[in-house]
């Protein structure tokens, strides 16, 4: 996911696309304790996307603020 495709999506949007990554990462947490992960790449690629999508929100929340 690319910061670019992050920033055009609305508040609303990126809540849910949140709300899934989170999803997903506990998902792969419990495949990593019960020894049934594959694909160990994905693990970061989700918390640097769920730390983009963080970050973007505060931005969008402190433009709109200020």
């Amino acid at each position: 996911m690319k910061a670019s495709d992050v920033r055009a999506k609305t508040l609303d949007e990126l809540r849910s696309e949140l709300e899934v990554l989170k999803k997903e990462q506990f998902n792969l947490r419990f495949q990593k304790a019960t020894g049934q992960l594959e694909n160990t790449a994905r693990v970061r690629q989700i918390r640097r996307d769920v730390a983009r999508i963080q970050t973007i929100m505060r931005d969008k929340r402190v433009t709109a603020n200020a």
